[in-house]
């Protein structure tokens, strides 16, 4: 018999990991397969993946590329960086050099790594997307969760974001700014964003632009801050919310040409670890950069169909007196269902992640606790991803919403979203009903 008995080691997590949880975007989409493993229905508003297929020339590109075997640069093939500075003018108007321009497997690992290598506090407005702050909490840095207000939209001031730098203004910080966001589907006005650009310049604050749904916005008006901080912002995007590839794991990082420092050592540290990203998906990902026709058409359909399920979704929300922050883009809505506090209670709920609980047993429909994403545990909000339904179809018949345009579209929801209208349907019974 071996001389080593079951868990003669002791456990010995890391103080920074220890108490963390898997990402909660992750860990709902396992529960919502093992209650589908077990013969329940679910309705899956709870992961926010695209359900558009990836355009037939990307894919194609893939499939021409399969053969790409070589470890290619760390900081990604020149041909797509240059590929990715074109799409930032056109896109956005901001004049890129690909050197300042690094590839990664998904903007999520590049975010963490720049967390990483520059030692200063991370501050994020709350709601914000899950996983910005455990990864802080992983490398062990401080996590300043800034209030904000249903009046704003909850969107971050600029008011609130000098409040916490004037207090030590050299102390060196990162700042987040998610938009169209991830839970809320908010942006921001150009005026805020102007105001958001001056505090971060007078406090040297780096910006973080993730811009992973700027494509996305309804009326395709997306903004970058980095035109009014053009010497302090790093835009971060990728294929997987525009493009419908998030398994494909590309994500990239443009710089200003002043942190050129902090892109080689993020380099030096993607080489020790990921090494590169797939040869194959980037060659493939020059073509979705350089975009053309069929980007453009795939574009104005995928905003038009998000745009009809969202006001579909609103008006019944509406109706059941259940208030949100107005989103403007992305396919997400964070809805506060404080009108139902005193029932809730009176059924012995009491924090958001009981409610998301008690109403995917209930009814299988799969929501986010605000909780997940910062927002104080008694107040009664939830993320709602709005994606459960086929988007490949959705895309056939895209051209119904632009020959309707009296804005009658709530047969093309009922037709095509059967998942959603069934999901907001039974949400609003069971609250009904409480």
């Amino acid at each position: 018999m071996s001389k080593y008995k079951k868990n003669k080691f002791p456990i010995n997590l890391n103080l920074h990991i220890r108490g963390l949880e898997p990402s909660a975007t992750l860990a709902i989409n396992e529960k919502c397969r093992q209650m589908i493993r077990e013969d329940k229905q679910v309705f899956r508003l709870g992961l926010g993946q695209s359900p558009f297929p990836v355009p037939a020339e990307i894919v194609e590109a893939l499939r021409r590329n399969a053969h790409q075997k070589d470890y290619l640069p760390v900081k990604g093939l020149m041909e797509l960086r240059e590929s990715i500075a074109r799409f930032n003018l056109k896109m956005h108007k901001i004049d890129d050099s690909p050197e300042d321009i690094i590839i990664g497997p998904g903007s999520k690992e590049l975010i963490f790594i720049l967390q990483l290598v520059y030692y200063g506090d991370l501050i994020i407005p709350t709601p914000s997307w899950v996983s910005y702050a455990p990864q802080a909490k992983i490398i062990g840095r401080n996590v300043y969760w800034v209030p904000t207000s249903k009046e704003n939209d909850l969107r971050l001031s600029p008011e609130m974001l000098e409040e916490i730098c004037i207090k030590d203004p050299d102390k060196p910080r990162i700042a987040i700014l998610n938009y169209p966001s991830n839970p809320t589907g908010v942006t921001y006005p150009i005026e805020r964003l102007k105001r958001l650009a001056e505090v971060a310049r007078k406090y040297k604050v780096i910006l973080v632009s993730d811009e992973i749904y700027g494509l996305l916005h309804h009326n395709n008006q997306h903004v970058s801050v980095a035109r009014f901080y053009p010497e302090g912002t790093i835009i971060s995007n990728g294929l997987s919310k525009w493009c419908g590839a998030g398994g494909w794991r590309l994500g990239f990082f443009s710089f200003p040409s002043g942190l050129r420092w902090l892109r080689d050592s993020m380099a030096v540290v993607a080489s020790e670890t990921y090494t590169a990203t797939s040869a194959p998906i980037q060659y493939a990902a020059v073509t979705a950069f350089e975009g053309g026709a069929f980007l453009d058409d795939y574009l104005i359909k995928i905003r038009k169909v998000l745009k009809t399920i969202l006001k579909y979704i609103m008006l019944r929300f509406n109706q059941l007196q259940i208030t949100y922050p107005h989103p403007q883009g992305g396919f997400y809505l964070f809805p506060d269902f404080d009108h139902y506090r005193e029932k809730l209670i009176d059924k012995g709920i009491y924090t958001s992640r009981e409610f998301c609980n008690t109403l995917l047993e209930e009814t299988g429909v799969a929501m986010l606790p605000g909780v997940d994403f910062g927002r104080p545990m008694e107040e009664y909000s939830a993320r709602i991803a709005y994606v459960d339904f086929d988007g490949a179809d959705a895309l056939k018949k895209a051209n119904i919403l632009f020959d309707d345009e009296k804005g009658n579209h709530e047969k093309f929801v009922k037709d095509i979203c059967p998942n959603i209208v069934q999901a907001i349907d039974r949400l609003g019974n069971w609250l009904l009903e409480l």
